[in-house]
């Protein structure tokens, strides 16, 4: 796991540091209420690890946040470049022009 983490992993763990402070919870009792490790939990909050779905909730849950709370706004934007900047619309568009072109 690099040490290097997104934008939108940046930004995710300050929101889950800013709520665990203002509850005045340590680490360690978050991680204890999320089930984590704290090693783990430390390494989201500072933007080095990439949590799955069930962490993100877990995480929220013993916050008592809605799981949205903690990742709305993120956008593909803040993560590392893709391959292609190809999205399902471009690819629609592409489609529904090739059938206009050749409507065999």
């Amino acid at each position: 796991m690099s040490s290097d983490g997104s934008d939108a992993s940046r930004m995710l763990g300050a929101r889950i540091r800013d709520e665990r402070q203002r509850l005045a919870l340590n680490q360690m009792d978050l991680a204890e209420l999320a089930d984590l490790h704290f090693t783990n939990l430390g390494k989201i909050e500072r933007g080095q690890a990439n949590p799955t779905l069930h962490t993100i909730v877990r995480i929220a849950a013993a916050l008592n946040l809605n799981p949205a709370e903690l990742v709305d706004g993120l956008s593909a934007d803040q993560l590392p470049q893709r391959s292609h900047g190809v999205t399902a619309a471009d690819l629609i568009r592409a489609r529904e022009a090739a059938a206009r072109a050749d409507p065999a």
